[in-house]
């Protein structure tokens, strides 16, 4: 074990007592820089205040626009998976953020395809470190029980930035006068609010503090380890439930495509203006927040997060259904609406899907290079997503509605496939443990409510080799969740 992380565990030790680290599970550390995904909605939102009429964009090429950041997502994630094992998170994460906001800034000075282009290829890059870096404090800092509510906190300010993006899009899109157009001013903003977290993450990600690393014991997923292990990257990709969760990040990321990029096409479409399809994006961005925290909640609860999963995909295939089949007139106005705002479940998927992976994935180079590709995956999904919608089927989109119908039914089976998957490696594990003289059952304290010293309550040594950089499949006691 390494002298630093021999040290933290050591510091973390000392905080414990009972359920101690209560404080350090309500740090708002990791909840700082999703205001960084107003990007995104800005897309999406500038559309309709004129950005392609000032730029000249022809065919597809909002739909480029909207592909070009994840391909320089899924070009870097190899370099990001080995910066978030080699820099630590508090010099990472601000400089990430800070050329993201940087690139936004810079677009209302682009006046064409090309310029766009360039900038959006910068945002996707500076962008393609944060998920995974975001996915990897969580597990390192919080018991495998709590993490479903920290991610979907940090992930749930989706929401909130689709309210504050329509907010500000209202108000800034009746700018009429002056030297900036309306999208230049969203733009603007949005990029000058990312620059201006920057200092605040620096503050708070001070991971010099003792983070009651005793805590975090059960869930068998080590302290982590600023050495980058060659033989967990082989792992992982010889690994078929790796495969599984980049099939699932594949099909959320091409179906949320829809809703980020051209839902306010969509709404649009349903016989609304620019202003009030803009305002009907604030209940949307308010659902997401409700769904997302409702989802961590109902997965802490049941501790299934295949179910709460299936639940989710089941109200999203409906709202497609609804969006694909009803006409485009006023009388179906209601169904409409209830069908666009189903697609706030996609939202709630996404960081059900992290924290599973965070669950089931162990060893530092490990997670890292699984959070890389499933940005990676995610990145790809950001690229076909758009291009399902061509321009010569707006306003409707109908044929792009079908196709994003098929990806989720897709992702359907995927989820049934990985809990198979995963009950089959715990009977793999159960052999093993008996193969090892250990006890072929191991209760999951890593699940439950309160912490639980797995040491006492386990026979034998169980547990202690829970600090060590040992990969799932390296270390027989750990436990696949569903």
């Amino acid at each position: 074990m390494h002298g630093s992380q021999q040290n933290n565990i050591e510091a973390g030790c000392v905080a414990v007592n009972g359920d101690a680290g209560s404080e350090l599970a309500d740090s708002p550390r990791v909840l700082l820089t999703e205001e960084d995904v107003l990007d995104k909605i800005a897309l999406g939102l500038s559309a309709i205040f004129g950005l392609r009429e000032d730029t000249q964009l022809e065919g597809n090429q909002h739909s480029v626009l909207a592909a070009i950041a994840p391909v320089a997502q899924l070009a870097w994630q190899p370099v990001s998976s080995v910066l978030i094992v080699k820099v630590r998170p508090r010099i990472l994460m601000p400089a990430m953020v800070l050329g993201w906001g940087i690139a936004q800034v810079c677009m209302p000075a682009c006046r064409n395809f090309a310029a766009l282009l360039a900038d959006r290829f910068f945002l996707g890059l500076f962008e393609a470190g944060c998920l995974p870096l975001f996915s990897i404090i969580t597990s390192q800092w919080y018991r495998r029980s709590e993490q479903p509510i920290r991610v979907a906190l940090w992930f749930g300010t989706n929401g909130l930035a689709t309210m504050v993006a329509a907010i500000l899009s209202y108000a800034l899109g009746r700018i009429e006068s002056g030297p900036l157009a309306p999208w230049q001013w969203i733009y603007l903003v949005t990029g000058l609010l990312t620059v201006v977290s920057v200092p605040l993450i620096y503050w708070r990600l001070d991971d010099d503090r003792a983070q009651a690393l005793e805590r975090l014991r059960a869930n068998q997923t080590g302290a982590g380890s600023q050495e980058y292990e060659w033989k967990q990257v082989l792992e992982m990709f010889l690994d078929i439930k790796c495969y599984f969760f980049a099939v699932m990040s594949l099909a959320i990321c091409i179906g949320a495509q829809m809703a980020v990029t051209f839902g306010p096409l969509i709404l649009k479409s349903f016989g609304f203006d620019k202003y009030k399809t803009t305002l009907l994006n604030i209940p949307f961005g308010a659902l997401q927040c409700i769904i997302i925290l409702s989802a961590a909640w109902v997965t802490v609860r049941t501790r299934w997060k295949s179910l709460a999963l299936g639940f989710m995909l089941v109200f999203i295939l409906t709202g497609l259904v609804l969006l694909y089949t009803l006409p485009r007139d006023k009388s179906h106005i209601p169904g409409l609406l209830i069908g666009y705002y189903l697609l706030a479940f996609t939202f709630g998927c996404f960081n059900l899907i992290v924290s599973w992976i965070l669950a089931n994935t162990a060893g530092q180079t490990k997670k890292s290079t699984m959070m890389a590709a499933f940005n990676a995956a995610a990145a790809a999904g950001a690229i076909v997503g758009p291009l399902l919608f061509d321009a010569a089927d707006a306003p409707e989109y109908r044929a792009g509605i079908r196709s994003t119908l098929g990806v989720f039914a897709a992702m359907f089976a995927a989820v049934l496939l990985q809990v198979g998957n995963l009950m089959l490696l715990n009977k793999l594990q159960v052999r093993r443990r008996i193969a090892n003289n250990k006890p072929a059952y191991i209760h999951d304290h890593s699940m439950e409510d309160k912490y639980v010293d797995i040491r006492t309550d386990n026979a034998g040594t169980i547990g202690d080799q829970a600090f060590a950089d040992l990969t799932d499949r390296e270390n027989d006691e750990f436990v696949y969740v569903y």
